[in-house]
């Protein structure tokens, strides 16, 4: 490799990379960050008028072109005709954050907590995995083939989470007066879902490598999110910052991923906890 450029070695200008839950929480930061640093951000998710308006605002912002997309990942069908609408729109692809997930939403009953293992509906499993899991696999076969095709290859960021190190601390949501059996959880699939992507980083790591095709994991803390002071203060403890992780830190790890910065990076797994996993 001839010698690079320190000055611009984070830029992303004219890459285009495609962001999936593009108008959630983190999924916002990560399209800012792509676009602040002249990239194409590519914004997948649901909501229409939501993906339309965040695109347009970004545009203004820092001068790109920016689109997005209403595509239902978990639908084979959607992502290919997708695929084909940015090739012909851009002509490449050169970089994939797998960033959607579900919030696990379970329903409430007086006798039975429907977060807990043993009463935890199937059909919620079954969304779960197919958002975060299949539709990261999905969203891998065909956009990644089209980074592939490229001369210089690209990036793929899986967004998995520090509970794909280690399991969560469900001391975390107990609260006092209420039987165990009632105690609220964190859901078993976000557990299965973020250590899942972790294996499907290892797998793709290999398998583009020979077409400079790098796929690596960040896997984010918790972020303060107008959580419970209580929660916030039981949290803080088992974390060596002592703190969460605000909504824009994980800008600087993502925009290392998929630059060039990061060209001999590939198959790692990169917490951004604070510590929580070091501990």
């Amino acid at each position: 490799m001839t010698d690079r450029n320190l000055d611009t070695l984070f830029r992303l200008d004219g890459k285009v990379i495609i962001v999936t839950g593009a108008t959630g929480l983190l999924g916002r930061k990560h399209a800012e960050a792509i676009a602040a640093y002249g990239g194409t951000p590519v914004l997948l998710d649901l909501n229409q008028d939501v993906l339309t308006t965040f695109a347009n605002e970004l545009n203004t912002k820092y001068s790109v072109s920016a689109t997005g997309l209403s595509v239902d990942i978990t639908n084979e069908q959607a992502i290919s005709n997708s695929c084909i609408e940015i090739i012909e729109q851009y002509g490449k692809i050169d970089g994939l954050v797998n960033n959607a997930a579900n919030n696990p939403k379970v329903e409430e009953s007086s006798d039975k907590n429907f977060s807990r293992l043993e009463n935890f509906p199937l059909n919620i499993w079954n969304d779960d995995i197919a958002v975060g899991l299949t539709g990261a696999f999905l969203c891998s076969k065909y956009y990644g083939e089209k980074i592939a095709q490229n001369p210089d290859g690209g990036s793929i960021v899986n967004i998995s989470s520090d509970l794909g190190l280690i399991a969560p601390d469900q001391r975390l949501y107990k609260k006092d007066g209420i039987p165990e059996n009632l105690q609220n959880v964190k859901p078993v699939t976000y557990s299965v879902v973020k250590t899942g992507l972790i294996g499907l980083t290892r797998y793709l790591a290999t398998y583009w490598a020979s077409q400079n095709v790098r796929c690596n994991a960040l896997c984010p803390g918790g972020v303060e999110n107008s959580q419970p002071e209580d929660f916030l203060q039981k949290v803080s403890i088992r974390i060596p910052m002592a703190r969460l992780a605000s909504k824009d830190e994980y800008q600087g790890t993502l925009l290392w991923m998929l630059s060039d910065a990061s060209s001999y990076l590939n198959g790692a797994i990169i917490p951004v906890d604070g510590g929580r996993t070091a501990w």
